[in-house]
């Protein structure tokens, strides 16, 4: 006799998993499968904070009216004074007052792609810029000079329209002649005079040119362990130590070795005690890079968005406009990503974390740190980065899924109820869903949440009621039906006017799937 009982299905148990937002960051590296549960497979305009993922803040056009695409921006720092300037088309304008520009303050340039240096002597502060095809200016404080305007900007032995950068060590301006192997030094602490070559021809193997000169200080300061390094197209380094380069004592080689091919003149930026450097690599440190193999990806700090960065090295690698910016306020490095121009975009590090994001939205041909703030060169305007909640005046689009997880079963089962766990300032306009089985499109559908009631005084019941008007707390469920083997909350967003913070995600979900 069967059992009474067979025919009744048994009940089916649903279980509940949080699974924190996505603070891991963006890994284009592993597989679909091998991700961590903290990792993205995508996270644009998401910024992965230390304990929750943000949508990044907006922009404001700071300066406008200029005449093109601003490819160059400059920043003259002196004990008194600190300005900004933007290079377009074949002018140079003093954008260091926010609005409309006025005349420029330089002219009838060939291009606007700078390299410069800050220098000071005794004679006072002044900006040097090269571009490889005019003669080198000079920004004193007041007035722009150009070399062979005369004393004391004068320079001879070399053509500095041939120099396309330029970098300074021990007070000693370095100039790098365009397509040799060759830089030229400057009297100590001189804006001009007679210059003096370098020669690395007979020390390279690999041939090419110099790209760009470096300080690189073991310290993060300028002292007696700094060295002077010159990278070449090939990717060989050329590292000095040298007090004097005039006399046999004053300078000595330390050695060449070999990292990626450099990606753009402006392919370092300092970072912390080391240096960094956009490659065909990666971005690499200069102190890793040297001491261990190319083969060795752990190397490079964009390990975890490798194939994302050799993808978009590969297709765009010749464009203008690749270049990092460390900006200290909010522990980001960002790394320009110049797909065309007018559509560039930011693969952007937390520096305490080491998770990456990408940015979309802000068309930047070039960064400049000005007054601790970031400032990007658009189309006819200079860019306030990190500014606002708008991205002048248009929404923000933020867009992120999680890594697909198994959460503890490999079973297929299917997913019930989703519930985001979101702060804002406002009513956003958010989307979501759980995507199965690794499937990248999509799939998201509009997420409602009950508004928020600010408390009244003498009112509201204290410890119940919401006061002021900060973050609060948005996490009403949603339904689902999604079944598969494995989830991935998604999540969208396009707002503009009010913060937006992810900080976890529940899921309801039921074993067994389809009866």
């Amino acid at each position: 006799m069967l059992n009474s009982f067979a025919k009744i299905p048994r009940q089916q148990s649903a279980q509940t998993v949080t699974v924190a937002a996505p603070i891991g960051g963006w890994n284009a590296r592993d597989a679909l499968g091998a991700m961590d549960p903290l990792d993205a497979v995508t996270l644009t305009n998401f910024w992965p904070g230390t304990n929750s993922v943000i949508l990044r803040s907006g922009y404001t056009q700071h300066a406008t009216g200029l005449p093109g695409q601003v490819e160059s921006l400059m920043a003259y720092n002196s004990g008194t004074a600190s300005k900004l300037f933007a290079a377009s088309v074949d002018s140079i304008y003093n954008v260091t007052t926010a609005g409309a520009v006025g005349s420029a303050d330089v002219t009838g340039l060939t291009n606007a792609q700078f390299q410069y240096i800050n220098m000071t002597t005794t004679a006072g502060s002044y900006l040097m810029a090269v571009n490889g095809a005019d003669k080198l200016r000079i920004y004193n404080g007041t007035t722009w000079f150009k070399d062979g305007d005369g004393a004391p900007y004068d320079i001879t032995g070399v053509n500095t329209a041939t120099c396309s950068n330029i970098t300074l060590f021990k007070n000693r301006v370095w100039l790098i002649e365009t397509g040799t192997l060759k830089a030229w030094y400057l009297p100590i602490n001189s804006i001009g005079g007679a210059a003096t070559s370098l020669d690395m021809s007979s020390l390279v193997q690999e041939g090419g040119y110099i790209m760009a000169g470096m300080t690189w200080t073991l310290d993060a300061g300028y002292g007696m362990d700094d060295y002077l390094a010159f990278i070449t197209s090939s990717g060989e380094v050329v590292v000095w130590r040298l007090t004097d380069p005039t006399t046999p004592s004053g300078i000595s080689m330390i050695g060449v070795y070999t990292v990626g091919a450099p990606i753009g003149r402006r392919c370092w930026t300092k970072f912390g005690g080391d240096l960094l450097i956009i490659t065909q690599d990666g971005v690499v440190p200069m102190s890793g890079s040297l001491q261990s193999s190319r083969l060795d990806p752990r190397v490079s700090i964009t390990n975890k968005i490798q194939y994302a960065m050799s993808a978009a090295i590969s297709t765009y690698g010749a464009n203008f406009g690749w270049c990092l910016l460390y900006y200290p306020k909010e522990n980001q490095l960002l790394l320009n990503v110049p797909i065309t121009v007018g559509t560039q975009q930011q693969y952007v590090m937390n520096n305490i974390t080491k998770s990456w994001c990408n940015f979309t939205g802000w068309a930047a041909n070039c960064w400049e740190l000005h007054k601790d703030n970031p400032y990007y060169g658009g189309n006819g305007f200079v860019g306030l980065a990190w500014n606002g909640d708008t991205d002048n005046t248009s929404n923000i689009e933020g867009f992120g899924l999680q890594s697909f997880q198994s959460y503890g079963t490999a079973l297929q089962k299917q997913c019930k109820m989703i519930r985001y766990h979101l702060q804002s300032n406002g009513s956003p306009s958010v989307f979501g869903n759980v995507n199965v089985d690794y499937n990248l499109a999509d799939e998201s559908a509009q997420l409602n949440f009950s508004p928020s009631v600010y408390g009244l005084w003498d009112t509201g019941l204290w410890d119940s009621a919401i006061w002021g008007a900060g973050l609060v707390p948005l996490a009403d469920w949603q339904g689902a039906t999604n079944i598969g083997y494995t989830f991935a909350p998604l999540i969208k967003t396009a707002t503009q006017g009010i913060q937006l913070q992810w900080v976890a995600t529940d899921l309801v979900f039921e074993g067994g799937g389809v009866l």
